[in-house]
């Protein structure tokens, strides 16, 4: 996308002008969206972006800006503004490029560059669309939406890294409304993967439209959930929104480098209940968070973040890595040119347990079980959160006995990771987008059911 000699003088006027580090971003960005409302489609949009972002180090001290121009001549009048209250007259020339190569473990048959599948995608809302009415009458809305998008990446860098990656990514929204009276409720999934469209093969349009549809009608008439502290079972797959929100941002070299988080020292440390084990991991095959290469060029990994409730890695950027000294761990993201990538999760989840969902309920006696959550919001740097659940059971004296609306789970993500005391086998991933400095990027959540011992529930009562 960008001409290599025209990199390489960029990144030798970045360090002639005195950076100590200089990086070019490329992105040829392409996407295809169709959107069903009321039975009929409401939007087909598409699009093409397309822009350079140029990043220098001067120290610890980042500049980031970013162009829509390959011109050479360009690209240097943007790094000298960038630099011009850092100069510094330094001889240097940046290591000489070398273009690398990896195995891609994402494989597309069908991506966006081939077609748009349009009149396909259209019969698989409208099937979605008639299940859920289908479902029950009082089912008065339905919202479907597939997003389907290509992001094409080049990365140059002062240390002579040439990279490049393209990136498949499809997804499908379904909402159902239910309506009685003056009353709704909602019901929301949204799937999405590391592929093109024939993540349609893995989807079964009628059962999601059903799904969504049972999940409105079942909170619609549900009663109000009590309040005050008591043993909660969370859900599996978006239950582990939570640990995503609540610890694994606190886990990110982001928030540790500048000691904002309350696990900056506590490496090697025991921060959870022994039954929790956690991990980020950018290589499973065509998840939605997954990535070849990370936003610097870097292959992705593995990350083991806690052990048996031991906390053992961060996730690592390049720049959280100079200033803390961690090795980076292929973790550094970006929504876009637009933004200067940072430590991100990718796949975030907690690994299963040897406990089943029904040895977890039978052990209340009084407790909610959160099958599905919802939305929240987090405090930085503590981990305060307060949750949503989007589907609640009341469990009595071991059973699950009736639905619920209304319920807030409150707490703080540290104090969650040492009141869980069961974890099940029962594992599941969930996509989401992640939402940082740098921008919004997509990112996956998972978990087993677990049993959280005590904590704080919001409700109608």
């Amino acid at each position: 996308m960008l001409n290599p000699a025209t990199a390489k003088a960029v990144i030798d006027h970045a360090l002639f002008l005195g950076a100590d580090f200089a990086e070019l971003f490329v992105e040829h960005h392409q996407s295809s969206s169709v959107e069903l409302i009321s039975g009929d489609i409401d939007k087909v949009n598409s699009g093409i972006d397309f822009g350079i972002g140029i990043r220098l180090f001067f120290g610890y001290k980042v500049l980031y800006g970013y162009t829509n121009s390959t011109d050479e001549e360009e690209l240097k009048r943007v790094t000298g503004l960038l630099a011009a209250k850092d100069k510094r007259d330094q001889i240097a020339n940046a290591a000489a490029l070398n273009l690398s190569r990896y195995s891609n473990k994402h494989q597309c048959k069908q991506p966006l560059a081939q077609g748009a599948n349009l009149e396909a995608k259209i019969a698989f809302l409208r099937d979605t669309d008639q299940a859920a009415r289908g479902e029950d009458e009082k089912i008065s809305q339905f919202i479907g939406r597939i997003l389907q998008r290509e992001q094409q990446i080049e990365i140059f860098n002062s240390t002579g890294l040439h990279i490049g990656d393209t990136r498949h990514y499809t997804r499908v929204a379904a909402t159902a409304i239910a309506q009685n009276g003056s009353e709704q409720s909602t019901g929301f999934e949204a799937p999405g993967a590391l592929t093109g469209w024939e993540f349609n093969t893995r989807l079964d349009a009628r059962e999601l439209g059903q799904h969504v549809a049972k999940q409105a009608m079942v909170k619609l008439f549900a009663d109000n959930c009590p309040s005050g502290e008591m043993p909660v079972i969370i859900g599996n797959g978006f239950g582990g929104v939570i640990f995503h929100e609540a610890c694994g941002h606190l886990l990110e070299t982001t928030s540790v480098a500048k000691k904002a988080s309350v696990f900056h020292d506590k490496m090697g440390e025991m921060i959870a209940n022994p039954v929790v084990n956690a991990v980020d991991d950018g290589t499973m095959t065509n998840e939605w968070g997954s990535i070849n290469i990370d936003d610097e060029g870097m292959e992705t990994q593995r990350t083991q973040l806690i052990k048996d409730g031991k906390l053992t890695s961060f996730m690592v950027d390049h720049m959280g890595s100079l200033k803390t000294g961690y090795e980076p761990t292929g973790s550094g993201r970006r929504e876009s040119y637009k933004f200067a990538p940072t430590s991100r999760m990718r796949n975030t989840f907690i690994e299963p347990g040897d406990s089943s969902l029904d040895e977890m309920i039978s052990s209340v006696e009084h407790g909610i079980f959160a099958k599905k959550m919802g939305g929240g919001s987090v405090q930085p740097g503590t981990g305060e959160f307060n949750f949503a659940v989007q589907e609640a059971y009341l469990i009595e004296n071991g059973q699950i006995t009736k639905p619920l609306k209304s319920a807030t789970l409150i707490s703080t993500g540290p104090k969650v990771l040492k009141e869980i005391s069961m974890v099940g086998k029962d594992f599941e991933l969930a996509a989401g987008m992640c939402g940082s400095v740098s921008g919004s990027v997509p990112t996956t959540v998972g978990q087993p059911a677990l049993k959280v011992d005590n904590i704080l529930v919001g409700g109608g009562n």
